[in-house]
Formats: C-alpha cells, structure tokens, sequence
C-alpha cells in the first residue's frame, strides 16, 4: 500500500458540509425548547439605575426575564484563564448580565427567555432601563492619561497589565545609542471583527432526574468549556457535557467562554426546558470578541551595512472592557517574545502595557499575537531598508539565522527548532522572478505606472504544547492532546481525539495518519471529535496546536495498537514478532511472504480471544498522551505585487506567492487551503478591514455596510510553494500551518504598497491602506514637493 501522508486527498468532510447535511449549533432542535435573546447596552459607559422588567415578564409567550439582580449568588463571575506572571495582572470581575454598571456598548443587561425566537426578541423592547450615562474612553493611550474615565474602579489608570521581554532594556539602549542607522516609527496594528461566517449559538437541556446538563456550542475548545462552565455554574465537572457540533469558522473569537453561554445554560438549568440562543449578525460585531489593536512605538538599529543590531518594542494594547479568556497571553506571550522573527538580532526590549477601554473584549483573532509582532518587525526592516539603499531581499538574507545554528535560542528566550530561512526566501525570489520585476517596475515608472514589491519573512511560534511551560507562562491548563485509537473486530477504526477541528481538515488528515501507522484504506478511518462524553481530555484547538501536538498522540497511539497486532500476528504465524514485516496492511513472515495475516484478520483474532499469547489481554486498541518538549516554529516568506493608481488610490493586487515551510505535510491539498485562507484574512487587514469607535463607545463598523471584507474578486490567484525543514520536537516532524498566512500576507502587502508609492517620498501609512487614505497621501505628497519647488 502507497503511503497516505503527503497524499493530496480532497476532504472527507466536505460531502456533508456542501450538500447541507451538516448539524451546526442553531440546527438543533429539542421538544419543548424556549429560545432566549439578550437585552445589551446602547451606552458604552453608563450606571444603571433601574431596570423594569414587568412589561417584558406580561409579554405573550414570554417564560423568564434575568436580571443582573437575579442571578447573584446563582452565578458566579466569567473567568480569564491565561493569568500571565510577572505582569501585575489585575483581573477584575466580569458578570454574565451586568447589573451595577455597563462598560461597553453591548454588555449585557437582560435575558428574556420565551416560546419563541420573535416572542423574546420582542420583548426585550418591554424592558425598561434607565442609566446614568458616564464619560467613556476607547483610545487605549488616552486611557492611560490621569483623569481618564476608569472602566473599573479596582484597576488604577485602567493599567491591567505590565509585562516586559528580552535580553536586557540597558543592553539594547546602548545598542541603539552606539548605532550607525537608527529607524524609529509608530504604528497602529488596527482593530478587527473576526466576523466568521456563523455566529456564536449555544442550545443547552438538563435533566433534573440525574443532574446532568449538556450544551452544545459553537467552541473551538468543548474540554475548556467544560471545566470553565462547571465553576461559573457550580456543577461538577462529570454531570456537563459539552458538545461542538460543526463550527461556521472561529479564528479565535470561538476560544472563550463567554456570558451568554453561562447564561443559556444556567437557564436551562433553572427552568427545567431546553434553552437556545443564537447571536444575530450585529451582536456578533458588539459582543464577540475583536482583535489586534495595538500602537507600536518601534525602534531599530544597524549598521550601514545592514546588519540589525537591537530592536526595542513599546506596546500599548487595547483589552477592551473586560480580560477575555486567554486575552492576557496574546499581547504579551505570544507577541513580545516572538518578535526577533526569523533574524539573528543580538539585543530585544520589548515592553508592553494592557489597557481597558470602554470597548468589547479583545482576544485572540487569527494569528494572536504573531501578526502583530511580524507587521512591526517587518515594516521596520523595510524602512532600514530604504534609510541605507539596500534592497529589502538582500538585508533580509543578511540578517536571518543561519541553518547551522539551530536548534536557537532568541534573546526573548525561545529556542526555535528548526530552519532554513534563506532557501524559503530564494524560492519566493525565484518563483516571482524577482531581479526581472524590479527591472519591470523601473520600466513601468517611467511609463507612470507604479508598480510595487513587498516581502514579509516571519516565523511564527504555535503547536502550543510543553505543559510545563505552559504553567510557567500562567496559562491556566495543560497543553498535552491526547487520543484513543480503537481497531473494530471487522478492521474498521475509530479514532477519538481530545482536540476539536473547526475546518482544518484532520477529519482527513488524521485518517491518513492512521491508515499509514495500521495498513488500513482511509475510508476506514472515522475520527471523532468535538464531544466531552466521547472523547478523552484535550486542551482545544488554537495556535496552530491541533496538527503538531494532536496528531502525536495520534501516532502514538497508533504504534501502540500496531505493536499489540503484532504480537497478535506472530502468534497466530508461529514466528517471533521481530521476524515479521509489515507491508500493505499485512503481517508476512520474513522470507516466506506467502504466510502472512492482515490487520483485519488480526483485530478479529484480538476480539475472539480464542487464541491469543499468554498474558494478553482482548480487543485492539490504545490511548496516548502527548506533551511536546518544545513549540514549533513554521516559517517562510511571502512576496505582494501590487499597483496602485495615484489618480484614484486603488490597489491592485497583481501577484501573490507564499512560500511556506509547516515542516512534514501530512496533505498538500488541505495545506494550501489553509494558506488561502490565511492570506485572505491578512490582505483583508492591510486594504480593507477595521473597526472604527466614535468618541463615546459607538461601534461605527456594526454591520456588513459598514465594515469592509474582501471579496474573491478583489483578490489575483494564490500562488503556494514549500520548503520542508522537519520538526525534531514531535513524532510526525510537522509544524502548524493554520495562521502562517494571515501571519506574513499583512505586511507583504503594505511593503509592496509602500513600495509603489515610494516615488512620492511616502514611506508608510496607516492600515488599512483604502484608496481614499493613499489618495490623500499622494495629494499632500504633490502638494509639498510643488511648495518645495517653488
């Protein structure tokens, strides 16, 4: 039998998901079920002096109104679950229904649970609220400012976090002091919406008889879930089950556990019916977490020559009103100590500071951390770039860490484990026949069109997975999978795994995983996933971990359940289990192939029991667990071709190509799919996409009329290649290759955009760069040469 892993096989997922035979969330249908709607603050900052909800509760069809009120003491705060150390973390408390005081346009106020989806939704227009409306703050630096409006009284100057990284802030003053080229810019990594395509939902049913009580729930972490759910409601861990049916997309908005979850659930609970709610389109712009939102105030140092020699961070990022789930390890863990990317610079301070406005919570968002500290990284390269004239290929050549030198320590403190930057660069260049397009883009200036390259080379931290350092970094979980490989008395395998994909294809992957360590065709390979009652303990899908850490137990557990069928088929061939080969789903006596027992022979044999060796016990299966010694650390480089119009400031995207290097690829197919993916999302946030707040709170971009995604016509073919550098830290050599794209495609665009309008002396702006900004750059920029001239 061929092997399976680097088989591009099209997705077993897929039939049900296309022909609309797929459960998602809002699927579900229960007898007796009530809907529930959420009444959520129009004030971003406001105390609450009343609510009245008795021309709600008289409503037709209406079952229950909560309040704030009614749930103290019932049900306890929504917890943060990454309590970084070192960082004078301040976590203040975070109800499910607010009842004192609102902190964001959107918080919630009151649930109405009724027959009816219309009959709740109606009824929220029969709650009466008065607030005091209070000054409110949505800037992040002006947050900070003395006098600022504090978004909770327990966190002075609305500071709820400090943290600090890298080898020495005196150490890389006096670098930067000494350098011969120093390059120093502010930039804004903007707010985004994750806005994936289904909405959060959960549908949540108890059972008074036994006490038990299942959700089921758009998460991309059910175990998490669990363990969280069971302290907010104070029911124990083994009477809830958590379930993830099919998830319309989550990039990181679908990791916390949020209010409305605790609150459908606990009204199930209460009422003894099951309880469903659904997020429409505008609560999920207002009350799902965004991302991003950082002002960078960077600086980098050389040499004329183009050696980097220190880099020096100063974060600001904006929390929003609350701290999400994991929101306190995305600014600090998984931005501050990954932005040396892929160079070899001798001195790193990065400082950054976590502040609360009167916004909604931010959290992770595709990338988490990464893209942030790639963007800064790789827009300051490109200025260091133009400050000395060297072209931006040749400086990233010069500076990257060389392949000897790994495994490598960062001065953050990371060890990258394995690399080979320079051959992912050479192979973009070559793909895109880089000397030839620069010569192109002089020709076309001349001509007056403005043709731009942009390169972004990054590696990326994921594979989230050594517990140890997970507890060091305040993560407050372990970060081991595990999985059970069971072989049926037919031959036919059910795998269950701890993780829980969300559209990353293991269905299919992991099955070619398994076909490959057993002799088994893939179609008789099911994986199952996404349900605590099913599967064994796991820590959730995220950071790119579910491939890297999840597919060694995977293949752990599958040598282990080989070995077993070994010993099986040695007995059952009368000859000792080292003297067998195993080949095309076949046990054969070595030299005498004609004796032989197939794997399905042997799971029938091992659930018989009639003949088996002394000692051994019935049936074929094992469970592993994996912890991982170290993360992973994918990489590459990704090169934009772009033209911009000065006339009118639209982009034209001519060119893409990302090289990337995920280590072993188990299925090239779905490898590529998710660098699509990922680049989308990323150019979606260098042309066109953020969310923009008004000076009260408002969220100006709350619908799809306001906030721009991109479109498949906006965007040329994706042109993917790779390079293989396997990883020596898990059992497979694969790395993660989810949010590579969304990783490096942000900068590669500005860069090429900047580099288009470099003719008019502008050498950066702010995203997301829309035609009206470039417009009016390109205007001041005529404008300035044309006074200079004068």
């Amino acid at each position: 039998m061929p092997t399976l892993f680097g088989t591009p096989l099209r997705r077993k997922e897929d039939p049900r998901l296309i022909t609309g035979h797929a459960t998602y969330t809002d699927d579900i249908r229960l007898p007796g079920m009530l809907y529930a709607a959420i009444l959520r603050s129009p004030h971003a900052h406001a105390r609450i002096r009343s609510v009245d909800a008795s021309e709600a509760v008289r409503a037709p069809g209406v079952v229950r109104v909560y309040t704030g009120r009614d749930l103290e003491g019932r049900l306890g705060p929504i917890p943060t679950a990454w309590l970084v150390p070192d960082a004078d973390l301040k976590t203040p408390p975070h109800p499910a229904l607010a009842s004192e005081r609102v902190r964001y346009a959107g918080d919630g106020v009151a649930m109405v649970v009724a027959e009816s989806r219309a009959a709740a939704r109606d009824a929220l227009e029969r709650i009466r609220v008065d607030y005091e409306p209070l000054p409110a703050v949505v800037d992040a630096e002006k947050a900070m400012e003395p006098g600022a409006p504090l978004v909770h009284e327990e966190v002075p100057g609305n500071l709820v976090l400090h943290w600090r990284a890298g080898n020495g802030a005196e150490a890389a003053e006096r670098a930067i002091a000494q350098a011969e080229v120093v390059v120093r810019r502010r930039l804004r990594n903007q707010r985004l919406i994750p806005t994936a395509m289904e909405p959060r939902a959960a549908v949540a049913q108890y059972n008074p008889a036994t006490g038990e009580l299942t959700l089921w729930l758009t998460s991309q972490n059910p175990h998490i879930h669990r363990v969280l759910l069971s302290g907010a409601l104070g029911v124990p861990e083994q009477k809830l089950r958590v379930v993830a049916p099919e998830v319309g997309g989550g990039f990181g908005s679908k990791i916390p556990f949020y209010p409305d979850e605790a609150l459908v659930a606990f009204a199930a609970r209460d009422l003894g019916r099951p309880v469903k709610w659904t997020e429409e389109r505008s609560e999920n712009c207002r009350a799902t977490t965004h991302g991003r939102d950082h002002v960078q105030e960077v600086v980098l140092a050389g040499t004329r020559d183009g050696r980097i020699t220190a880099l020096r961070v100063r974060a600001v990022a904006n929390l929003g009103a609350y701290l999400s789930t994991a929101a306190p390890g995305v600014p600090t863990i998984l931005f501050g100590l990954i932005t040396s990317g892929p160079y070899a610079i001798p001195h790193i301070d990065v400082e950054v500071f976590g502040v609360l406005t009167h916004t909604t919570p931010v959290e992770a968002y595709r990338g988490a951390g990464r893209p942030e500290a790639t963007y800064l990284l790789e827009r300051l390269v490109d200025l260091y770039a133009r400050e000395i004239g060297m072209d931006p290929a040749e400086l990233r050549r010069r500076n990257f860490i060389p392949a000897h030198r790994f495994p490598y320590e960062t001065p953050t403190g990371l060890t990258y484990d394995s690399g080979n930057y320079e051959r992912a660069l050479e192979k973009a260049l070559e793909a895109l026949d880089y000397d030839g397009l620069r010569k192109e883009q002089e020709e076309a200036r001349k001509r007056g069109r403005f043709l731009g390259i942009g390169l972004s080379s990054y590696v990326e931290i994921c594979g989230l997975g050594p517990s140890k350092v997970a507890g060091a970094v305040g993560f407050q979980g372990g970060l081991w999978e595990s999985a059970v490989v069971r072989v049926h008395p037919t031959g036919k395998v059910n795998v269950y795994i701890g993780s829980s994909p969300h559209g990353q294809g293991e269905e299919t992957t992991f099955a070619q995983v398994v076909a490959d360590e057993l002799g088994v065709p893939v179609e008789d390979v099911e994986i199952v996933h996404g349900d605590t009652a099913q599967t064994p303990m796991g820590w959730g899908t995220y950071g790119s971990r579910t491939t890297p850490v999840g597919s060694g137990a995977l293949a752990l557990a599958a040598r282990r359940v080989a070995e077993k069928a070994r010993k099986i088929a040695a007995h059952m061939l009368e000859a000792a289990p080292e003297d067998l080969d195993f080949r095309d789903g076949a046990f054969q006596v070595r030299g005498v192939p004609e004796r032989k027992a197939t794997i399905q022979q042997v799971a029938l044999q091992a659930y018989l029991a009639w003949n088996l060796p002394e000692g051994m016990e019935p049936a074929l299966e094992a469970s592993a667990f994996y912890d991982p010694s170290n993360f992973v650390y994918p990489f590459g480089t990704h090169v934009a071709v772009v033209e911009v119009e000065p006339a009118t400031g639209q982009v034209k995207l001519l060119r893409y190509v990302a090289v990337d290097d995920p280590g072993r690829v188990i299925n090239p197919l779905i490898v590529d799919g998710q660098v699509h993916g990922g680049v989308v999302q990323g150019i979606g946030q260098a042309l066109w996409e953020g969310a923009v707040y008004d000076e009260n709170g408002q969220l100006l971009t709350g619908s799809m009329m306001d906030y721009a995604l991109p479109r498949a016509g906006f965007l040329p073919p994706i042109e993917t290649y790779r390079t293989e550098t396997p990883s020596p830290v898990n059992p497979l050599g694969v790395k993660g290759v989810g949010e590579t794209g969304t990783i490096a495609s942000t900068p590669a665009v500005v860069n090429a955009v900047m580099d288009a309008l470099a003719p008019f002396g502008i050498d950066h702006l702010e995203m997301p760069l829309t035609p009206e900004k470039i417009w009016r750059a390109v205007r001041e920029a005529e404008a300035r040469k044309g006074g200079a001239a004068a």
